[in-house]
């Protein structure tokens, strides 16, 4: 693989749009508070402070987004309550810092400690990153999503650091009988001109203030970061690798079991007896069987315990809201929701280049499966969990619980993956609800089956496009994306937008899907009249806002739509883009990937080259790969595998603005673009008879090794910004639209369903009854 470090043509290229973002509070001094306390502890203030307008000119009427999208509303909403987030220097030297956002793998905890560990001179090593429990305090301040922790908390966090480094330097220029001005503050150690020296371990009692007091501080410029902006190994890589990081099933919290839960054959079945409770509660291992909500849970000594007593369960179900559906007649539902297209302007000339396209159900699992820790008693709860909304989880489970809030205690840790999922706390709500119909603690597992086949999912639906054109003008663009409900129930992560969204008929969700769709969706062109339009129907289904929400689909049909509309015209793809788009940020992506993936280059017939942009998160990426749809490569034999066109080259570029850390960025890029790869051509659930098929990784079938790539190259551009965008999500759209832009120009054929081998079931499907296939026995037969 290349170096992906390497930037690609003069540095110019990396045009900044050389303005102030509303999300940015682009400036260098704040009024923050060193808090009373035994130990020093430091928080920000940023409720006075007020957003620069935009100032951008844009050659075309902006689109939403332009002036205020999803990140500029988070951050607005966490903006109130970052004096509530706190830096705090121990006696020993260290910093520590509770991270009021989920560590999903997506390397925050590792940004975040570069920060403060940035502003306050102190080593990387000596900053430790903890992730907070429930604070109903921070409101709307606690929510994992939309890509935005490191745009919301990048100043709050820094402006905490700096008050604590600047009551450091007053308490050592007492202790070394200076001036703050004459000391200098470099690795933990603060030095006076005379070489008396103080750690800040020495000072963390002596800098703490009786009483809080409000401190003005000056952060750092850009020109003078030494460890933000470099490439930092993520802090937790080595317990990661040698299997010393704790995620949920990792805890040991006394009496907490194994458990699992029995489920319905049909999707949100419910449980209305069980036959032989007494048989299975007397097998090996077994302490308790518990009807509930969902289903039917067993208790054990181990999982594999609890494995033979969920398959040897007999339960009487009532059947799920949506038994005897199947992915066509929901396909035919959606279509009988979709708005009418407009008509085409009245005259000759016009001409309109339209598309239809379908996206089927896509699960919503995180590699680890879903799980939680309960401890129900009578008088209070503690739940584990990994979640990204833990505020209104605590709220749901203590309604659930019928106790007071703060009688329940919600602890946050950390997950392998999420990609929206975990913005859902269904596994934690399940638990509490055991662990009190059982009277004693609990470890629930969800088995993988459960994860596939009533976890959340990317809803089904269609995309329409229509374009007209005016000989080499582009008139007006209409979009009209219409699916299944996607599930904003969790709301800003607190229970008053939570409870706004479950408003009955749909009305308050559809209000919340409106808003999101508004606030991400733009068209990056210079397309004349855009229209980009929502219809959301059926809400039977359990769907989430799945990595990137609805930007996937709509650049995908957006984009297959471009390259027909750069054919129409009789220009290359890439010209095309390079005309139309209207933001020097994009262009220089643009420029960018087709150079360094050598665009326009002789490719043999049946392989191809795509490329796509996007913009979203205040980030801009480009991507160009490479496929090949010969039958050499897509009748490639391996064993249990779903092989087909294969993406052979990748070159993707990102904009971020100001990057924290550049090795995490591109991980988190090399994730999307698979996840690109993988909604293109493999991945989706089939739904028949009310239940989906899939059962487990085996076959539902992500972008495996025989289909990744062996020639990736992410560019992290250089940039002019000094602050940060978001890049949680910002690899996946552009990398599915350029994949699905190969494939077509590879085989001469628009694709119009994704992902493209969804109508060829590839795989024996696992029993309904017993919900759950029997543990395997052959895992040594089947390694290398």
């Amino acid at each position: 693989m290349r170096d992906p470090h390497d930037h690609v043509g003069p540095t110019s290229t990396a045009i900044s749009t050389a303005t102030s973002m509303p999300y940015a509070l682009d400036r260098r001094r704040f009024v923050g508070y060193v808090l009373g306390g035994a130990t020093l502890v430091a928080a920000a203030d940023l409720v006075l402070v007020d957003a620069p307008p935009a100032g951008a000119e844009i050659p075309t009427l902006p689109q939403v987004p332009e002036l205020y999208d999803l990140n500029d509303m988070l951050t607005d909403a966490a903006r109130p309550t970052a004096n509530l987030i706190t830096v705090t220097i121990n006696e020993d030297g260290t910093a520590s810092f509770e991270l009021p956002r989920m560590e999903v793998g997506q390397g925050i905890t590792t940004s975040t400690a570069m920060l403060i560990a940035e502003e306050l001179d102190l080593p990387l090593s000596k900053v430790e990153v903890t992730l907070a429990p429930a604070r109903p305090e921070l409101r709307f301040n606690q929510l994992t999503g939309g890509s935005n922790t490191t745009i919301s908390t990048y100043t709050p966090i820094r402006v905490a650091a700096a008050v604590a480094r600047l009551a450091l330097l007053e308490a050592a220029a007492i202790v070394l009988g200076d001036t703050v001005a004459g000391l200098v503050a470099k690795g933990g150690v603060i030095s006076a001109p005379s070489g008396a020296s103080v750690t800040y371990g020495e000072l963390a009692v002596k800098a703490a203030g009786v009483q809080t007091r409000a401190v003005e501080v000056e952060l750092k410029g850009v020109d003078d970061f030494t460890l933000v902006g470099q490439p930092t190994n993520r802090v937790d890589a080595l317990a990661a690798v040698t299997g010393a990081k704790d995620f949920t099933t990792d805890l040991d919290v006394p009496d907490a079991l194994p458990t699992m839960v029995c489920r319905a054959p049909t999707l949100n079945g419910t449980p209305v007896s069980v036959r032989n409770q007494a048989q299975v509660e007397s097998m090996p291992g077994v302490t308790h069987v518990a009807q509930v909500s969902t289903g039917v849970a067993v208790r054990a000594e181990t999982f594999g315990q609890c494995i033979d007593a969920v398959r040897a369960l007999d339960v009487v179900w009532k059947a799920g809201p949506v038994a005897g559906e199947s992915d066509a007649s929901i396909l035919r539902k959606l279509r009988a929701a979709q708005l009418p297209m407009p008509k085409l302007p009245d005259t000759p000339l016009a001409q309109t280049v339209s598309g239809d396209f379908t996206f089927w159900f896509r699960s919503n699992s995180a590699m680890d499966t879903n799980s939680a820790i309960a401890d129900v008693r009578p008088d209070g709860a503690t739940v584990w969990a990994g979640l990204k909304s833990p505020i209104v989880a605590q709220q749901r489970i203590a309604e659930l619980l019928g106790m007071p809030q703060d009688r329940v205690k919600v602890n946050v840790v950390t997950a392998g993956g999420s990609f929206g999922r975990r913005l859902f706390f269904d596994a934690a709500l399940e638990a509490a609800e055991i662990s009190q119909k059982m009277g004693t603690p609990v470890k629930l597992m969800w088995h993988r089956a459960d994860d596939a086949r009533v976890g959340r999912a990317h809803p089904l639906g269609t995309c329409r496009v229509q374009a007209t054109v005016l000989g080499n003008n582009v008139l007006a663009f209409h979009q009209s994306l219409t699916c299944v409900e996607t599930d904003f129930r969790h709301g800003l992560g607190e229970i008053i937008t939570a409870a706004a969204a479950d408003l009955p008929a749909g009305v308050g969700n559809l209000g919340f899907a409106e808003t999101i769709f508004a606030l991400t969706q733009e068209v990056p062109y210079d397309f004349g009249a855009v229209v980009q339009t929502l219809v959301e129907t059926d809400d039977r289904f359990n769907t989430g806002s799945m990595r990137n929400i609805y930007s996937p689909d709509v650049r995908v049909a957006s984009e297959l739509i471009v390259d027909k509309l750069a054919a129409k015209m009789r220009m290359d793809p890439y010209q095309f883009r390079r005309k139309f788009q209207r933001n020097p940020r994009l262009l220089a992506v643009l420029d960018t990937v087709a150079q360094a993936g050598e665009w326009g280059k002789a490719m043999p017939a049946g392989t191809a080259q795509g490329i796509a942009i996007h913009k979203e998160y205040k980030g801009f990426s480009a991507c160009l790969v490479e496929i090949d749809t010969r039958p050499a490569t897509t009748g490639r034999d391996i064993r249990n595998a779903v092989t087909g066109p294969r993406v052979t080259r990748v070159t993707f570029a990102i904009d971020v603005g100001l990057a924290i850390n550049p090795r995490g960025l591109e991980a988190q890029m090399q994730g999307g673009i698979n996840d690109g790869i993988a909604l293109a051509l493999t991945s989706s659930l089939h739904l028949r008879d009310g239940h989906f098929l899939e059962a487990s990784w085996d076959n539902y079938f992500y972008t495996r090794q025989w289909n990744t790539p062996p020639d990736v190259r992410v560019i992290v551009m250089p940039s002019e910004e000094t602050v940060p965008g978001g890049a949680g999500e910002a690899g996946v759209a552009a990398t599915f639209a350029a994949v699905a832009c190969a494939y077509a120009r590879a085989t001469g054929t628009m694709p119009t369903e994704f992902p493209i081998n969804h109508g060829r079931l590839s795989f024996e499907p696992k029993p309904f009854t017993p919900p759950i296939p029997q543990s395997p026995t052959d895992g040594l037969e089947l390694t290398y």
